[in-house]
């Protein structure tokens, strides 16, 4: 597999293969979303998930992939403390509104933020017509944000921090992006980062979700939750593993805008799973998103 992506890096079969694994993580990521606002506590459904990571990545870490040497140790240390952030901001503004006020506020400030990291850290550049689609695709997020915000009925006490905290842990997913690019660039096999990464940065939540599991007088049963923690880890492994494989392929700006379409993934999820409301306003809305991220396609 390694041998593949070595291959077709920076090649046009590499551009259409991070194109795929951009919407493939996607599609994923707002499953993801979604499997943290379920019907248990968040911070529980990310330790149960973190548990789960760690449980399967640990022999692959020390068995299958060659060890990371050098300073891409301390690469994966910035890592922790980058996704340890990201994964507090995620649980503390879902415990506090709605997924579909929530998600979109996250996705929508992430693309912006990583475009211009990706033009000082990697020299990318876009061009008008791709710059047309990230506004285009900027105005779809954050009004699906505000809609869901103006007909929110529930959680309006706790609005306002929740979008606080919505607005700093997007800011957190473009630093993320724009960071484990550099370490998927850097380490001589991505799989070892992929590997390491999955391994160490989720070592900090099964701590946290067991201090509350533990404190909590009505504790859930473990099996189902750690069945969820299962499920939560293979589609982590295909959301976060292939978009970070798409930054190694191709542009990392690109791979996060046709990322952020997970936003209409994850409207059709709140609306079909949850029970969450959709009218034509908000059809319209994921259009555009959708519409934006074609544009920054086509454009480039």
């Amino acid at each position: 597999m390694s041998e593949w992506i070595f291959a077709i890096e920076g090649t046009e079969a590499g551009h259409r293969a991070a194109l795929l694994l951009a919407l493939n993580a996607a599609l994923l990521h707002a499953i993801f979303g979604a499997l943290q606002k379920g019907r248990h506590d968040p911070w529980l459904t990310r330790g149960a998930i973190d548990t789960a990571l760690v449980v399967m990545s640990l022999p692959i870490a020390l068995f299958v992939v060659p060890w990371p040497e050098g300073p891409v140790w301390w690469i994966l240390a910035g890592a922790m403390v980058i996704h340890f952030i990201y994964k507090l901001g995620m649980a503390l503004a879902y415990s506090r509104a709605a997924f579909t006020v929530v998600y979109p506020v996250v996705r929508g400030t992430g693309p912006l933020f990583t475009v211009i990291g990706a033009y000082f850290l990697f020299g990318e550049t876009f061009t008008l017509i791709q710059w047309s689609g990230v506004a285009v695709l900027l105005v779809g997020i954050f009004g699906l944000a505000g809609y869901n915000l103006r007909t929110l009925k529930v959680d309006r006490d706790t609005l306002a921090p929740a979008l606080w905290l919505a607005l700093g842990t997007g800011a957190m997913v473009a630093l993320y992006t724009t960071y484990d690019a550099y370490g998927i660039r850097a380490t001589p096999d991505p799989f070892t980062f992929l590997m390491w990464f999955f391994l160490l940065c989720s070592l900090d939540f099964p701590v946290i979700a067991y201090v509350r599991w533990r404190n909590d007088p009505a504790r859930p049963a473990l099996g189902p939750l750690l069945g969820r923690g299962v499920i939560g880890a293979l589609i982590a492994y295909g959301s976060f593993g292939s978009v970070m494989l798409a930054t190694r392929l191709d542009k990392v700006g690109e791979a996060a805008v046709l990322r952020e379409t997970s936003t209409v993934f994850a409207a059709i999820i709140g609306w079909v799973v949850l029970k969450e409301t959709v009218g034509p306003r908000r059809l319209a809305l994921m259009a555009l998103i959708a519409g934006g991220a074609v544009i920054v396609e086509m454009g480039g």
